[in-house]
């Protein structure tokens, strides 16, 4: 499976605190993510479950390390430095 990267990170960061509609975007990005993490999560253990130990497995296990990976890059974009190096979350 090849992974698809969906817009620039950096250019979505500009205009996303709360009341914007690429803060929400970004929310719901990362929803379709954890989603899709869960199941990959869910594959993985129902394959190992079986003793599968194979290639497919391993694909599997990257893959959700990319979705992983995604999603915290994602949450980095609703959070934006405060003064003194202090970090302020755009969203409890």
């Amino acid at each position: 499976m090849k992974m698809q990267r969906h817009g620039d990170l950096s250019a979505m960061r500009q205009e996303a605190d709360e009341n914007s509609a690429p803060y929400f975007s970004i929310r719901r990005r990362i929803q379709t993510l954890q989603k899709e993490l869960s199941d990959f999560n869910d594959r993985i253990s129902e394959l190992e479950s079986e003793g599968h130990r194979g290639r497919a497995v391993e694909v599997l296990k990257t893959n959700a390390i990319d979705f992983a990976r995604q999603i915290d890059e994602l949450r980095c974009l609703l959070v934006e430095p405060a003064e003194k190096g202090q970090i302020r979350k755009l969203h409890p």
